[in-house]
């Protein structure tokens, strides 16, 4: 079992690179479309790379759900999630949407506790705590931010995205991690599709590089993020969300040309604290074996 634990830890890590890059790629397109067109390009381009990672995995059996009503609601919170974030990446940086949607592995802790039960030690919920101050640190977010409608976007789908955690812990109880991705993608596709049919717009040629990226890492992230979840208690993996504050830090300046600030590189330093006393906690926390004999 802490076996498994670090194993999702180091799958969420991966996990969070991946959207971190696929964020990159949605604020780049959130220039010339809508939120809502960008959100049904994002989940149509992960299509078929997840059914070929299916098809790879000759996993086209696991594809059964238990409860399909269960997918539906995932899959609109999914989509008020994406276009919630897009929306705030689109009017600011990614640092700045970053410091409020970090929230959500606290929002998922404490929520875990709550529904789910699962128990959090005192010395995790000090790390977890220290990491989101250092978001804060980092930051600086104002009253300003957070009454904004981009900081409250972000805020929005961190709530959403917490609220998602959580149908995937109950949800793979009974279905695998292909039936999960694929069907939650599919969902979000038909339903974005429809709300953005209206005020479609054609693509450039020159973007659709831009949307099969996304597509990809969109789809990488999903799966492993699944996987991580499967793993692990929510409240164990989710704080190793904040890493995407450095990845931010590092598209916001080599990408978009933003350099950040000392606090910002302060801040940057307590979460990547926070995050290695997580795991050294884990490690520490495992039953020692003795050799047989």
């Amino acid at each position: 079992m802490r076996t498994g634990n670090i194993r999702a830890i180091a799958i969420m890590l991966i996990a969070v690179g991946f959207f971190s890059a696929m964020d990159a790629g949605l604020k780049h397109l959130s220039t010339g479309y809508p939120a809502m067109q960008i959100a049904a390009l994002r989940s149509a381009a992960s299509i078929p790379f997840l059914l070929a990672s299916i098809a790879w995995a000759r996993a086209w059996g696991r594809l059964r759900i238990a409860n399909p009503w269960l997918y539906v609601g995932r899959a609109a919170i999914g989509v008020l999630m994406l276009v919630s974030f897009i929306y705030s990446v689109s009017v600011q940086a990614l640092t700045d949407s970053y410091a409020i949607f970090m929230s959500a592995p606290l929002m998922v802790a404490i929520v875990s506790r709550l529904v789910l039960g699962e128990r959090i030690p005192v010395r995790r919920w000090i790390a977890i705590v220290v990491g989101l101050l250092g978001v804060v640190i980092a930051l600086k977010p104002s009253a300003a931010h957070m009454i904004s409608l981009g900081g409250l976007a972000a805020f929005v789908s961190a709530v959403c995205y917490a609220v998602g955690v959580l149908a995937i812990r109950m949800m793979s109880r009974t279905d695998s991690e292909h039936a999960l991705v694929l069907w939650y993608m599919v969902i979000v596709c038909i339903a974005s599709l429809a709300l953005a049919a209206p005020d479609w717009q054609p693509v450039a040629s020159s973007q659709w590089p831009w949307v099969a990226f996304i597509g990809l890492t969109g789809a990488v992230g999903q799966y492993l993020l699944t996987i991580a979840f499967r793993l692990a208690p929510a409240s164990k993996v989710a704080p190793f969300e904040y890493t995407a504050l450095l990845w931010g830090l590092l598209l916001d300046f080599f990408v978009f040309s933003i350099s950040p600030l000392p606090r910002v590189l302060i801040g940057g330093t307590i979460v990547i604290v926070g995050g290695l006393f997580l795991i050294w906690d884990e490690h520490r926390a495992q039953p020692v074996v003795s050799p047989a004999g």
